[in-house]
């Protein structure tokens, strides 16, 4: 009798993937991993597979500390049967977890409907959170070489190369391959840059929205990062977030796959991303298909799991090949602003979410440039320290620079300043004809009386205006007569804010038709 059907019992579940058996009570898990070996990763032996089985919990604890709680032996007793964490003699090894709802993974709500724009804002929080305390060092750095990313490429295209065309047309097999090596080659700046801003990280390598749990108070856990080669954790954080991006857009949710890069790269000051996303979503949907693909020719598998994973393999490469040229809203760049407490930030931020575009907003912008965090408080004089002129200058210029890096590529971006001066709106203006794209100011204005209420009465939080600089920054604020009327957009935010709403979808250059569903 196999080991597998020994272990099963009533009560259990089996669930199975390429590398594990995964055995489920009602409120516990075990997973033990399978003696193969598939080139890139080695279970044939128990050591092998102990050793795996301690850096998954010890890697997992990272994003789901209550989930994993250990490695226990699987072993047989005096009356010779298999059991989970008893005496007697050591047959293998497995991974002992908290079971979690199914309804609660980020797949079953997404199916359901119940995976919402707050759920998004969560996971880049605490993703953006996770990268920051990831290991970054030498060892971590040279995986993002151009050289071992293209080592990777060519591996998935060499080992495909006997089943791709069951899914996919010779020409889509060969659109795809061509694109990913041409890319490559022609962006080696960008991959270098990367390296040296310390974006290559341990991070989890499978994020997956079946590997993400949201329960009902809005706590998360991600479990089943990859533990059996660094190769494909050690990665730009790009990478890990575009695998949660692609697994969205696959499922038919590119307005949530847009919203999620959109709030990630505001939480880690990363819009340096955006040049690379298209090509990690492409590599990242090729392995996918390159996973399924091997799963629907191992026999093992029953004949539904090897039905559905052809399916998926399909799906898979096509969106690899999509990446490339898939359809999204056309590029603009949106400027938002005025004076202190205007209503600028709510305004940025519902076109955010309406349109799942990024927002550049100064404060973070400055602050990050400064070495602080974005709600570390600054109340220094006016026109002083990080709130000087000369510093204002180094502000706009990262600004306008990180929406350049959004707009090449495609995508729409709002930039969200006070943009007080007029030679500051023209230098947005400037970006927006120089790259060819449309462009709008939205000038948030609101009585002065209610501008200090909201300021008496505004708590924590990433801005830093305050009350005793009002009426001076009022002052200083150069009347909108350099723009032409179509790019100039006056709300008045002390109406109701459904009307501001009508305005802006009327007048905006943008669509809010939403992107594909």
């Amino acid at each position: 009798m196999s080991l597998l059907a020994e272990l099963m019992r009533p009560g259990l579940e089996l669930r199975e993937t390429h590398i594990s058996w995964v055995f489920l009570s009602e409120s516990e898990v075990w997973k033990v991993k399978k003696p193969v070996d598939l080139g890139f990763l080695d279970f044939t032996s128990l050591d092998k597979r102990r050793a795996a089985c301690e850096a998954e919990v010890r890697l997992n604890r990272r994003l789901a500390p209550n989930v994993y709680r250990g490695v226990v032996p699987v072993s047989r007793d005096d009356a010779g049967a298999l059991r989970f964490d008893g005496d007697g003699k050591l047959v293998d090894w497995a991974v002992h977890m908290t079971r979690l709802p199914d309804e609660d993974r980020a797949d079953v709500r997404l199916s359901a409907g119940r995976f919402t724009n707050e759920d998004i804002e969560v996971i880049a929080a605490q993703l953006a959170r996770f990268h920051e305390e990831c290991r970054s060092d030498q060892e971590t750095a040279r995986f993002g070489a151009v050289d071992v990313i293209g080592r990777n490429v060519r591996e998935n295209f060499e080992q495909t190369r006997a089943t791709i065309l069951d899914y996919v047309s010779p020409d889509q097999a060969r659109e795809i391959e061509a694109w990913q090596k041409r890319f490559l080659e022609g962006r080696v700046p960008t991959f270098e840059a990367r390296v040296r801003e310390g974006r290559i990280r341990d991070g989890h390598g499978d994020l997956r929205l079946d590997h993400v749990y949201l329960d009902g108070a809005g706590n998360i856990a991600i479990i089943d990062c990859i533990e059996f080669n660094e190769r494909f954790r050690f990665a730009d954080v790009c990478a890990d977030v575009v695998f949660l991006a692609m697994d969205l857009a696959r499922s038919g949710r590119v307005d949530l796959a847009e919203r999620f890069l959109a709030l990630y790269a505001r939480e880690a000051n990363d819009f340096d991303l955006y040049p690379l996303v298209d090509f990690y979503e492409s590599y990242r949907a090729f392995v996918r298909g390159k996973i399924s693909a091997m799963i629907a020719s191992t026999p093992d598998f029953g004949f539904e799991a090897r039905e559905r994973a052809r399916k998926d393999a399909r799906r898979y490469y096509l969106l690899a090949l999509a990446t490339e040229r898939r359809p999204l809203l056309p590029p603009a760049l949106i400027a938002v602003g005025g004076v202190i407490a205007s209503g600028k930030s709510t305004i940025a931020s519902w076109l955010g979410a309406e349109l799942a575009v990024p927002v550049v907003d100064a404060d973070r912008t400055r602050k990050s440039l400064a070495g602080m965090t974005a709600t570390s408080s600054v109340h220094e004089g006016p026109w002083r320290g990080v709130y000087s002129e000369e510093f204002g200058e180094r502000t706009y210029a990262e600004l306008l620079r990180r929406a350049r890096c959004v707009v090449l590529t495609g995508r729409p971006v709002i930039v969200e300043a006070s943009f007080r001066s007029s030679r500051h709106r023209a230098a947005a203006q400037a970006l927006a004809r120089e790259v060819g794209i449309p462009f709008g100011f939205v000038e948030c204005r609101a009585d002065a009386k209610l501008c200090r209420d909201r300021l008496r009465h505004r708590q924590g939080g990433v801005s830093d205006g305050r009350i005793e600089i009002f009426d001076d920054f009022v002052r200083r604020w150069e009347p909108t007569s350099e723009l032409s009327s179509s790019e100039h957009i006056v709300v008045d935010t002390a109406l109701p804010f459904e009307r501001t709403m009508e305005v802006l979808r009327e007048r905006l250059p943008v669509s809010f038709a939403g992107l594909t569903q």
